[in-house]
C-alpha cells in the first residue's frame, strides 16, 4: 500500500482512465475531485481527498489505553 499522501501517475491514470494530462486534469473536474498542476505539467492529487470522495473508509488506527501505575499508590498504602 502506498503511503503518500498524494497519488501516484499511474494511480491518477487508472483512476480517471486517460494518459495525458490535460484529460486527466478534466475528467478530476468532471469528478468533482480537487487537484493541482505541479510546475512541470503533472497533476497533482491528495490522496485522502480521493478517499473522502468515493467514499472509501479509511482503517482507523486503534490507540493503546493510557493508564495510570497504579503499583506506586498500592506501594505506598502498605
Amino acid at each position: 500500500m502506498n503511503e503518500s499522501m498524494f497519488l501516484t501517475r499511474d494511480e491518477v491514470r487508472d483512476l480517471t482512465y486517460r494518459t495525458r494530462r490535460d484529460a486527466q486534469a478534466s475528467a478530476l473536474t468532471l469528478m468533482g475531485i480537487e487537484h493541482k498542476i505541479r510546475p512541470d505539467g503533472s497533476v497533482a492529487v491528495l490522496r485522502e481527498h480521493v478517499t473522502q470522495q468515493m467514499g472509501i473508509a479509511q482503517p482507523v488506527r486503534k490507540r493503546r489505553a493510557v493508564e495510570p501505575d497504579w503499583s506506586a499508590l498500592h506501594a505506598a498504602r502498605a
